[in-house]
């Protein structure tokens, strides 16, 4: 059986005009990115990085909204960009999408009713109305809301919480074998969060389905996740199981985000060690950034040596673990930097 979803070395690069004057630009925002989604094999696995790291244009493409300058996204084994009609509509069910601002995907005009009834009424799951509106019902309370203090309300009159939970039902409504998630909870309450959260780990262990988390929270990404894959400048920086990877980290990038979580006590530090702040020449730095040949971290780098000028594969660093990082490299590089692989061998 082909995988649900596979992405093979993915590359996204942005043009833009310069304008008259000055030349166009190209941004590089994913480079050479590969992750397989099994059919039969619920996972939940965690794409976390800084503003710019190319996160959310791996979601994107992952759910068909663009497609890859370079690579290929498959469904079921067929190019997204291939897919006839009936297969299409097999993805847009199999793989749903949770994103950052519930509000977007409210139209003020309906009641939140309309999010709940469209897919039904879409993708005929219903028999009748009362097997329709049991169904949401069902729904809504598997994310913890009351239909009855949820329905025949305008998204405006509920929370950033709730409307959030209702699109995760809209979500499970379609029975997804794959829910990508993108920063579903940076807009709402501290105090929310954990309840969307568990509402998500509620439907990988119960229902079975997988999740791809877009985060730049690893607070968030250690409560819930399975895996994760850290990411750089478009590259994959480190990826391993949670919990080693956040309680252990191996690449200097990792440990400068552990480093900067916030904590309760001012001046402690989350884990022991400290990282040498490197100066930075921005200028130098911007220029050697250009290309794509060196490792994209070594500017930043306390420990970038020579060999930091060629840009470092994905080496094995221990168990079902990985860093881009040369002071890996007296072990195996992972195979094709598949890493749906390399999580299969914790």
């Amino acid at each position: 059986m082909p995988p649900l979803l596979e992405a093979r070395h993915i590359r996204k690069v942005f043009s833009s005009s310069g304008g008259l004057f000055a030349e166009d630009k190209e941004t590089v925002a994913v480079e050479d990115f590969t992750l397989t989604i099994d059919a039969d094999k619920p996972s939940f696995t965690t794409i976390a990085g800084e503003s710019g790291s190319g996160k959310t244009t791996i979601a994107r493409m992952l759910l068909g909204v663009i497609p890859p300058s370079e690579g290929e996204v498959l469904y079921a084994g067929r190019s997204i960009g291939q897919l006839e009609k009936d297969e299409m509509r097999s993805f847009r069910q199999d793989v749903q999408a949770i994103f950052q601002d519930p509000f977007e995907v409210y139209n003020p005009f309906y009641k939140v009713d309309h999010i709940l009834t469209t897919p039904i009424e879409k993708f005929g799951l219903a028999s009748s109305k009362s097997d329709a509106r049991e169904q949401i019902d069902v729904a809504l309370r598997t994310v913890g809301l009351r239909p009855e203090e949820t329905l025949g309300r305008y998204p405006h009159q509920l929370s950033g919480g709730q409307r959030q939970r209702i699109t995760i039902a809209r979500a499970l409504l379609l029975k997804p074998k794959l829910i990508i998630a993108d920063e579903p909870v940076s807009m709402v309450d501290a105090s929310l969060r954990a309840t969307i959260l568990a509402s998500l780990h509620k439907l990988y262990r119960e229902f079975d389905i997988s999740f791809v988390y877009i985060t730049h929270d690893l607070t968030t990404a250690y409560q819930v996740s399975e895996n994760i894959v850290v990411l750089y400048h478009g590259t994959v920086a480190e990826a391993g199981g949670v919990e080693q990877v956040i309680k252990d980290p191996h690449h200097p990038y990792t440990r400068e985000l552990i480093q900067s979580i916030p904590v309760p006590d001012p001046g402690s530090a989350w884990i022991e060690e400290e990282i040498e702040e490197k100066e930075v020449d921005e200028s130098s730095a911007a220029a050697s950034m250009q290309g794509w040949s060196m490792c994209r971290y070594a500017p930043r780098c306390p420990h970038a040596m020579d060999k930091c000028s060629t840009r470092p594969p994905l080496f094995r660093s221990g168990a079902g673990r990985a860093a881009a990082c040369f002071l890996y490299d007296e072990q195996e590089p992972v195979e094709e930097g598949n890493l749906t692989q390399l999580f299969s061998e914790k």
